[in-house]
């Protein structure tokens, strides 16, 4: 089953995802995309590890999600990622060939994974619109890629003040054949 969580800074979507992915029941991998490039962002780094059980499984990824999501997915497994729009920062950072090849790769690989895949993501596009064209070309990607991700999403969820809102829910009771689709 995918998941997607999205949210605002501070939401409280990481402490959600985080929940869904203990209360599965099963090992849980946590891929961590951020990069501690100053030390307000090295601190952000070691409270999410502090924060985290200690049987989880950490791999740092900051490009090759994809790859990372293959070798760690499997039936009886569950996989977080945290989270998808750091990602896309540093895939828009290595340049333009990285950014197609790992995006196109992502959304490719994610309807074939096994288990359980929960993916933090944050909700940018609800503010102005940025002044400077690499902060604009970041709000767009995101939007599209959250888009993306969420269409291909089993469910999908909203988080303002540390509420959840279910955007999109799979009935699993659904007979065959049918879409077992319903958006609350």
């Amino acid at each position: 089953m995918l998941t997607l969580i999205l949210g605002g800074a501070r939401s409280g979507k990481s402490r959600h995802a985080q929940q869904l992915a203990e209360a599965s029941d099963l090992p849980v991998t946590l891929i961590a995309t951020a990069q501690a490039r100053d030390a307000e962002m090295a601190a952000r780094i070691a409270r999410h590890r502090a924060e985290r059980p200690a049987g989880w499984l950490t791999v740092e990824q900051p490009l090759h999600l994809a790859a990372a999501l293959q070798q760690a997915a499997g039936a009886e497994r569950c996989v977080l990622i945290d989270c998808l729009t750091l990602w896309l920062l540093n895939l828009l950072e290595a340049g333009e060939a990285t950014f197609a090849a790992e995006r196109a790769a992502l959304l490719e690989c994610l309807p074939r994974l096994a288990g359980e895949i929960v993916i933090v993501s944050n909700e940018v596009g609800l503010g102005i619109v940025p002044i400077g064209e690499l902060s604009r070309r970041f709000v767009d990607e995101a939007g599209w890629l959250n888009q993306d991700i969420a269409r291909l999403s089993d469910r999908v969820t909203f988080i303002a003040a540390g509420l959840p809102l279910a955007l999109k829910t799979v009935n699993v009771n659904a007979p065959p054949g049918g879409s077992g689709e319903g958006k609350a």
